[in-house]
């Protein structure tokens, strides 16, 4: 079946949590292959592969055009990321610096990818799941293509948020319409509540209670 498709897809200010999404993930790509004593040509890929791996997934599931095919920014972003990694000692982003930039991104992508599917005529629930694959798929490609360990596989909370970030998204664009409101007041508090709870989590490393029937 296909999508009603919203020809407004994207306000100013989703077109500036794409970017900023894009540049955040493109960054932890690209640090990590620094970490690894990589190559400039394998830096770009990896900040490309992340910064666009989870939209990439997004659209082709709803049937969207891929975004990233049609925007000349978002490679030169991606690319500009990782000479911006290429040019700085790498110590600059060691700690839980990277680990807070990475958690914006991902409330950022979390909150496009829900509102992107909910325009193109997603059902809320597959919305918000769209929201989360946005998020989170394009640091799983990043892990196993940098064989380490993902972040989805420890119970510190990386999923929870940006599922948070999605159903506020969409539970608020639903609100909004009833009420003749602007989406953009859900965008925001989505982005802050998502990223809120992901920066709680790696500052006290906040996790979920592990399976354990039959321990």
């Amino acid at each position: 079946m296909n999508a009603t498709i919203n020809p407004t897809i994207l306000t100013p200010l989703l077109d500036v949590l794409d970017l900023v999404g894009i540049a955040l993930f493109a960054l932890s790509g690209a640090v990590i292959a620094a970490k690894q004593r990589q190559t400039f040509v394998t830096m770009a890929f990896f900040a490309l592969v992340t910064g666009v791996g989870g939209g990439t997934v997004r659209d082709l599931l709803i049937d969207a055009p891929v975004f990233w095919m049609r925007d000349p920014w978002v490679a030169a972003v991606c690319l500009s990321t990782a000479l911006l990694a290429w040019f700085t000692p790498v110590r600059l982003w060691d700690g839980k610096l990277i680990a807070y930039a990475d958690g914006a991104g991902l409330a950022a992508y979390a909150v496009l990818g829900s509102a992107k599917a909910l325009a193109y005529g997603i059902p809320p629930v597959p919305a918000a799941l769209m929201g989360v694959i946005t998020g989170c798929v394009g640091g799983i490609i990043r892990d196993v293509v940098a064989g380490r360990p993902s972040i989805i596989m420890s119970p510190e909370l990386y999923v929870t948020a940006a599922a948070l970030s999605s159903a506020l998204c969409i539970g608020g664009m639903l609100a909004a319409r009833h009420f003749g409101m602007p989406d953009s007041w859900a965008w925001g508090i989505a982005f802050a509540c998502g990223f809120a709870l992901r920066s709680a989590a790696i500052r006290w490393e906040i996790g979920l209670p592990s399976y354990r029937a039959g321990d």
